[in-house]
């Protein structure tokens, strides 16, 4: 048995008190979890040999109690503190995302949550808590709630495929998620997905900033790591307003091989054809596009249009 906070605590290791202290806190005893959390940091800072990742999850620890019992600020400065030692770990991340959700403040529950996506984008209370905050910051900040965002910080790619190395330094720091065995393959796709819909966003935010150049870039990122519709239509959209026509065509119909009846692809398509003067790809185009949508009213203009011409 661990000896109390008398006589004789010095003598119990770092290790010790930090088992001890995961005991109490399975049993729900939270405040003396973090006391002998707080006892086992203090050992290791008096030695100074302590590694990064140790301190980091005795802190990661003593957060998750300062969670339970209410105290989110706490929670939040240890968090922080956690991460300074070792960046993008995946605990600390989701209870100082959860404390600063407790504590209303969206945005910064909003980041966290996203970077968690980031070093591995299998986590589902990550994904659950993206979903609140959207929710949440809709609500309190309306449609441009993104353009109120602090910056979503980018995950090195060697943060992201931590699971899949073993640690020599400290085994069992960082319990691989049951996803590990599959094999670092599966874990890049997984996480390059994730990226390349962050790098979307990225690209969405600049076009509503008028920066069209700078979203082209993003959206090219994007789709060099997952090809999707969107992205693609997107960069159309950009290349139409540079006036780069042929290019606006061209991932349009990239965009059409993925989904044949996308509207804004036929839209987009049928604007590039237009200017670039075949009439008669872009009149196909835009009568496509109003099988789907018989009352699609740009699409009715713009046949107005292209029949005069």
């Amino acid at each position: 048995r661990l000896p109390g906070r008398g006589g004789g605590a010095m003598a119990v290791s770092p290790g010790s008190l930090r088992r001890a202290g995961n005991e109490e806190f399975r049993r729900g005893q939270y405040g003396p979890a973090a006391e002998l959390y707080s006892r086992a940091l203090a050992q290791l800072e008096a030695a100074g040999d302590a590694t990064a990742e140790e301190r980091s999850v005795l802190l990661a620890n003593r957060a998750a109690c300062y969670l339970k019992d209410g105290d989110c600020s706490l929670c939040v400065a240890d968090c922080t503190s956690a991460l300074e030692l070792v960046p993008f770990g995946i605990k600390p991340l989701l209870r100082r995302a959860a404390a600063y959700e407790a504590l209303e403040r969206y945005s910064l529950a909003y980041v966290d949550y996203k970077t968690a996506l980031q070093v591995d984008c299998s986590v589902q209370a990550a994904h659950d808590g993206v979903n609140r905050m959207t929710k949440a910051l809709l609500e309190k900040d309306g449609v441009n709630w993104r353009q109120k965002l602090p910056p979503i910080p980018t995950v090195p790619i060697s943060a992201q495929t931590r699971w899949s190395i073993p640690s020599a330094q400290a085994p069992g720091a960082n319990t691989p998620p049951a996803t590990a065995p599959q094999g670092e393959r599966g874990r890049n796709t997984a996480a390059g997905v994730e990226r390349a819909r962050m790098l979307k966003e990225e690209g969405n935010e600049f076009v509503k900033k008028g920066n069209h150049k700078k979203a082209v870039e993003k959206y090219s990122e994007s789709l060099k790591l997952s090809k999707e519709c969107a992205t693609y239509t997107n960069r159309a959209l950009c290349y139409l307003t540079m006036k780069q026509y042929k290019e606006a065509a061209q991932d349009c119909t990239e965009a059409l091989k993925l989904d044949p009846k996308n509207v804004k692809a036929l839209y987009r398509r049928a604007q590039a054809l237009k200017e670039l003067k075949d009439y008669k790809s872009s009149i196909a185009d835009i009568k496509s596009l109003l099988k789907t949508e018989p009352k699609n009213t740009a699409a009715l203009r713009l046949l107005q249009e292209l029949n005069r011409a």
